[in-house]
């Protein structure tokens, strides 16, 4: 157990799922939380627009995902765990997933169509059978999570890379997501401490027209401009390209407002009521940045839980950076 904790540490590892929390730390936290009973899960909800790394890793990598399953399993002392699968990946995997799975007391489990059902908590609730809603932290799953057992979640990607530092053959690489209105779309396994303009100059995407993209997400990731590439591209590390000049934002915001209203579970007012006021602001279309603004603040320190709070980031920046004063 302590072997590969340690070298989980020592290569640096962090979540790949958004958090980007230390991989080796959170293993280690499982692994020595007291419960009869611990419980390993594969988060493969993938549910954000214009992130499809993870089913790039399922289409090519699946043995060492499930490799990784086990190896966690093995090292917290797990006797079960669960893929658990949006419903895109769950249709087109389902077959071969369940003859690799065959004996290893791996389960797998659909994902309803929300963006909300790939919360931690949520997850937790899905499987137990239970109200598609966030719960209260703390406890956190680690100490609390499936069934009230210490809980191990990790995403696709960081699984993946557990097992391959578990071998030696992991040398500091992730996986980048690149659409929109570029070259060569796809995902691309490089450095992961490239700047983004360094990942867009080895993929050959850099574009040649005045552009800004969205990094990190296609709902939650920040908005950036030409001149602000110089910084690594964080959370799911995904980098979508917008041409400034054809994209008409309001567009992309009411598409990012229909994906927060259709993807939340409706049970806090801020997060519920804020994000149908901002929808309505932006149909508008002859609202103040301060009025936005509040309304931001308000998703930001009153929601329940992250979509909610992470909900103001893409519009604060298109408002901010592209929409003209």
């Amino acid at each position: 157990m302590n072997d590969i904790i340690e070298k989980l540490k020592q290569s640096n590892l962090t979540g790949r799922g958004g958090a980007g929390f230390p991989t080796g730390l959170k293993w280690e936290s499982v692994a020595k939380a007291e419960g009869s009973k611990k419980y390993v899960i594969c988060n493969a909800s993938e549910g954000e627009p214009n992130v499809f790394k993870d089913g790039f890793i399922l289409e090519n990598y699946m043995e060492e995902v499930i490799k990784g399953m086990v190896l966690a399993m093995e090292t917290i002392g797990a006797s079960e765990a669960y893929l658990y699968l949006n419903p895109d990946y769950f249709e087109k995997y389902k077959e071969k997933l369940e003859n690799l799975i065959t004996g290893k007391n791996i389960k797998l489990f659909k994902k309803p169509h929300y963006y909300i059902a790939g919360e931690e908590t949520v997850i937790c609730n899905l499987i137990e059978g239970k109200k598609m809603e966030p719960r209260q932290r703390p406890p956190f799953i680690s100490a609390s999570g499936l069934f009230g057992c210490p809980t191990l979640m990790n995403n696709v990607e960081t699984f993946y890379y557990a097992y391959k530092i578990s071998q030696g053959e992991y040398n500091g690489t992730r996986f980048y997501s690149i659409n929109g209105e570029v070259k060569n779309k796809g995902v691309y396994e490089l450095p992961e401490n490239l700047t983004i303009k360094e990942v867009l100059t080895q993929t050959n995407n850099v574009p040649d027209f005045d552009f800004f993209m969205q990094v990190g997400g296609g709902a939650v990731g920040e908005i950036l401009l030409g001149d602000e590439l110089d910084k690594q591209a964080k959370g799911a590390a995904s980098i979508t390209i917008y041409n400034k000049q054809s994209t008409d934002p309001y567009n992309l915001m009411e598409n990012w407002a229909n994906f927060f209203l259709e993807g939340n579970c409706d049970k806090c007012v801020p997060c519920r009521e804020g994000i149908y006021r901002l929808k309505q602001l932006i149909l508008q279309k002859n609202f103040k940045k301060q009025e936005l603004e509040t309304l931001f603040n308000t998703l930001e320190k009153a929601s329940f839980c992250a979509l909610g709070r992470g909900a103001a980031t893409p519009f604060r920046g298109l408002v901010n950076k592209v929409l003209p004063d």
